[in-house]
């Protein structure tokens, strides 16, 4: 299992007005202003401004587009109103005046931020599939989100039987991944024919070593019983 971590990340930077009364009569207006990317240069900056009247949206600006469009039927006039007018100039200009300007001020911090992650590696139970033992690695608190995991088999990245999944992690805007790896046990390789007669013969002669041994030292044994030794003296005669 490895970790590899990437530079990009992905950010938006939300603001949003909101006018009206308290009166059950009235109607609530909002405005929300949205600038994503993922880039570091910015390059990739979207730039969306949306018209809400009570919850609803009805008019949008997209830089992707370069123009409004309406979500109802006021809403498409307000749209075609404002494609003819200066606001769209106005508009245009929000991804460069609004987005990268503010960002490029407020956002540094958090773009430059960098929580490394803490791994752990476990085996779990199956819950089903075709293999017998399940094995998961989970990095917790870590810092952007963009981290990428993935598992080495004999120096080769496994494609297959992976599964990963990306969630915050108890709504500290730290991150948490889990990836699971379904794989069959495997011995360790099985000696050749050849390695196994060498063996199987030594093994053989070992045993007949041993058995001829034991026969040998019974023989002797049974042999000292049935003698009776009787000590030699020496007698001088002497004739005179």
């Amino acid at each position: 299992m490895s970790l590899l971590k990437h530079l990009s990340c992905h950010l938006i930077l939300t603001l949003s007005l909101l006018t009206g009364t308290e009166s059950a009569h009235q109607y609530y207006y909002t405005r929300e202003l949205r600038c994503i990317y993922s880039s570091s240069d910015l390059s990739d900056m979207v730039y969306i401004d949306n018209f809400y009247l009570n919850k609803f949206l009805f008019t949008q600006f997209n830089s992707t587009l370069g123009r409004f469009v309406g979500f109802s039927e006021n809403g498409m006039k307000n749209a075609e109103n404002w494609n003819n007018s200066t606001f769209l100039l106005t508009e245009r200009a929000g991804v460069d005046i609004y987005c990268r300007f503010n960002i490029k001020t407020r956002d540094t911090p958090y773009r430059t931020k960098e929580v490394k992650p803490m791994v752990m590696l476990s085996l779990v139970k199956q819950a089903g599939g075709r293999h017998p033992a399940v094995l998961m690695c989970s990095a917790y608190e870590f810092y952007p989100r963009h981290i990428k995991v993935y598992w080495l088999k004999d120096g080769k990245v496994v494609t297959s039987d992976v599964t990963s999944v990306m969630e915050m992690a108890d709504g500290d805007w730290y991150y948490q991944i889990h990836s699971e790896l379904e794989y069959t046990p495997r011995s360790y390789p099985s000696l050749s024919e050849a390695e196994r007669n060498t063996i199987a013969l030594g093994a053989s002669g070992l045993v007949l070593g041993i058995i001829i041994a034991a026969a040998g030292l019974i023989y002797y044994k049974k042999k000292s019983t049935g003698r009776i030794l009787v000590p030699h003296s020496m007698v001088d005669f002497s004739i005179n």
